[in-house]
């Protein structure tokens, strides 16, 4: 069993060295095309698509998986490591720049080279991801959108944002209408910490700046809807459990959670109630994609959604993401190369 095990992991670790192997190559290629004066020693060069990324070393790990990588230099696409300690402009040329980097500097040199390189597509513009880092304003255009139509209706849950005073936080409850329990979250969506307040008391404990979101029940369960360009992929995750009025008056204070939509099992395989399981339309999700990809101005991003328990078709979106893991995704490189070949045939 051991000599097995042992000839199954230098298998792994082989094709692993081959695949760095190959990956070197390309890049090797790829330069001395660039310092050449481009692609044009042979047709299949020219027709390389170049994405050129920034993306935190754990971003890199989950997102170019060996899969993806292999799918996409089968189809012409090279992945190329943007060097922070070179100019923008100085490197390429790319077709696409891929990136999820925080900071100012980074984003002036990001808007900086998108005026010099109009043709180059950058996923995504700087100033729309900003938009959806802050949890009021990133909710406020699926409220303005108000979504209604015969495949059900899509809102958000009744919230509150608070700024700076916690002795505030109460009476501010309480004129807003907001009923217990009550989901609490950071304003700057950039973290993922969760807590759920059982009673009023708890409330003045907290520390602002915050959001704080009407809990509805759900049945535990949420669609993690992943957007891709025009490309839309549904998965079920487990959520937090319903809270019954029994249990909201037997708790009580703050509970904090992890990152309960992405450490949370899939629910794709659990044998749930149908009522529960169902996954939202298609053409409802469809619609919500589309508008919500023109008003915020993104490409990839994707929306938590939950049904009220005991309702048929009432959705709520409770979270947008801005580049979220997409490794987790089924399927996701193929969707991702088909994306990265038609962006440049749209062109």
């Amino acid at each position: 069993m051991r000599i097995r095990g042992e000839i199954a992991h230098g298998t792994e670790e082989e094709e692993e060295i081959e695949l760095e192997e190959e990956k070197m190559v390309a890049q090797k290629r790829y330069t001395a095309a660039a310092v050449g004066g481009g692609f044009s020693p042979t047709p299949a060069a020219m027709k390389a698509v170049v994405v050129g990324y920034a993306l935190t070393s754990k971003k890199v790990k989950s997102f170019l998986q060996p899969k993806l990588e292999r799918l996409a230099r089968s189809k012409g696409i090279v992945f190329v490591a943007i060097d922070h300690n070179k100019p923008l402009s100085d490197q390429g040329p790319f077709d696409v720049v891929l990136h999820k980097l925080s900071g100012k500097e980074w984003r002036h040199v990001l808007e900086d080279y998108w005026q010099t390189h109009p043709d180059v597509t950058v996923l995504d513009p700087p100033d729309a991801i900003q938009h959806v880092y802050n949890r009021q304003s990133m909710l406020q255009v699926v409220a303005d959108l108000d979504l209604s139509n015969s495949y059900g209706t899509v809102g958000v849950p009744n919230q509150l944002v608070i700024k700076k005073d916690p002795s505030s936080i109460l009476d501010s409850v309480n004129e807003a209408g907001l009923r217990l329990p009550i989901v609490v979250k950071p304003l700057v969506a950039k973290s993922h910490e969760l807590s759920l307040a059982y009673n009023e008391c708890s409330l003045e404990k907290l520390e602002p700046p915050l959001v704080l979101q009407e809990f509805i029940n759900h049945g535990g369960v949420l669609f993690k809807v992943y957007i891709v360009g025009e490309a839309i992929k549904v998965v079920r995750r487990f959520s937090l459990p319903d809270v019954s009025k029994r249990e909201l008056k037997k708790n009580a204070g703050v509970y904090r959670f992890p990152r309960v939509s992405c450490a949370a099992a899939s629910a794709d395989e659990a044998d749930l109630d149908p009522s529960i399981a169902e996954l939202p339309p298609r053409p409802l999700l469809e619609r919500l994609a589309r508008e919500l990809r023109l008003r915020l101005g993104l490409r990839l991003f994707n929306l938590d959604i939950i049904r009220a328990h005991g309702s048929k078709d009432h959705y709520y979106v409770i979270d947008i993401n801005y580049f979220p893991g997409y490794g987790k995704m089924p399927g996701y490189e193929h969707i991702f190369t088909d994306f990265f070949l038609g962006l440049v045939r749209s062109k």
